[in-house]
């Protein structure tokens, strides 16, 4: 019988070769113990686990504590006798806090979204967008692009002959009089004056504090940009190295931020100029606010098919009404774990 219980130190050899296991996933399940980490236990086995973690949002300023559903995995995505556990996760999740939600997940047909929308949860995708900043080393190394060979021969011809080059010029010019934007080691007050000013314009907003911020982006890789009075961005440089998808490309991604709508678009191609500075191939984000994504495309990004997934139980979206006025991003997740 399948129990579920706080990852304690007695299990972490049963949860790596449960890990073992489920490699086909292409995910591990931390090894640290946690009080917001539990298992699936079957005897001596480990069957699944799942972490949940507690943050407070606001719904037009007002605050309520949600939990985040992350990383549930199960045995059953490799062995049909243990299907039942994924439902046994989610149910344990929600006795602990109703106001659930997922994000990410790889894209409404893999197993989670289809979970969680016969649960009853609200699905909808974060919208992608994309700006190619070197035409000719995208043409060439954007390896989810270049998967059989007409579209390989297609793409080096117009790399090649120049015509991507002209292309990307006419619809994504490089980005002209943008702010100046100053990259800060850390948040400081002038982040918590600004989440106070802006944060009952959303209808749905996780906490960005600067206690918030300062833990969620501890490490040498975040460039945290500050575009004067108007809002902030926290953002990556990074360089792929046979990435499935990007392959070899120099990336640039647009990870989190925060201004009042209204100041999104400048904030934006503040942020965008600042990393064509810095020399990328091209410059990635998802945001699901309209005026982000508005402001995205008023920079020159151009959509694309989305994998990133935002799901709320039937709690939690009954607190706000149209998907596209919550600000929710890749800051909201798991965190940029594959950019």
């Amino acid at each position: 019988m399948i129990r579920l219980a706080p990852f304690t130190a007695e299990w972490v050899e049963a949860t790596r070769a449960f890990n073992r296991r489920v490699a086909v996933t292409n995910f591990d399940f931390p090894l640290q113990p946690s009080d917001d980490s539990y298992l699936a236990i079957d005897g001596d086995a480990v069957r699944g686990a799942y972490m949940l973690h507690r943050q407070s949002f606001h719904f037009h300023g007002s605050e309520a504590d949600v939990g985040h559903y992350r990383l549930p995995l199960s045995e059953g995505l490799v062995d049909r006798a243990y299907l039942s556990v994924g439902v046994q996760l989610l149910r344990h999740a929600m006795r602990r806090q109703p106001m659930l939600y997922a994000l990410g997940m790889g894209g409404m047909a893999n197993p989670l979204p289809r979970l969680l929308t016969a649960a009853g949860w609200r699905l909808a995708e974060v919208p992608f967008f994309f700006k190619v900043v070197r035409p000719f080393r995208f043409l060439r190394g954007m390896r989810y692009l270049r998967r059989n060979l007409p579209r390989r021969i297609s793409m080096d011809l117009a790399a090649v002959s120049g015509v991507g080059a002209a292309a990307a010029r006419l619809i994504q010019p490089a980005v002209r009089g943008a702010p100046e934007v100053e990259c800060v080691e850390q948040f400081g007050p002038w982040a918590d004056e600004l989440w106070r000013y802006c944060r009952a314009d959303y209808a749905c907003v996780a906490a960005r504090d600067r206690k918030a911020l300062n833990q969620l982006y501890d490490g040498a890789k975040y460039l945290r940009l500050k575009a004067g009075s108007l809002g902030w961005t926290v953002v990556l440089d990074t360089q792929m190295r046979g990435d499935s998808y990007f392959g070899d490309l120099r990336v640039g991604s647009i990870v989190d931020g925060l201004a009042a709508p209204g100041a999104a678009s400048e904030v934006i191609r503040a942020s965008t100029s600042y990393l064509e500075r810095r020399g990328v191939d091209l410059i990635v984000s998802n945001q699901m606010h309209i005026a982000w994504r508005d402001a995205l495309r008023g920079t020159g990004f151009r959509s694309g098919p989305s994998n990133f997934v935002f799901a709320v139980s039937k709690p939690l979206a009954s607190r706000f009404g149209d998907s596209g006025q919550a600000h929710i991003n890749r800051g909201d997740g798991d965190g940029p774990i594959h950019l």
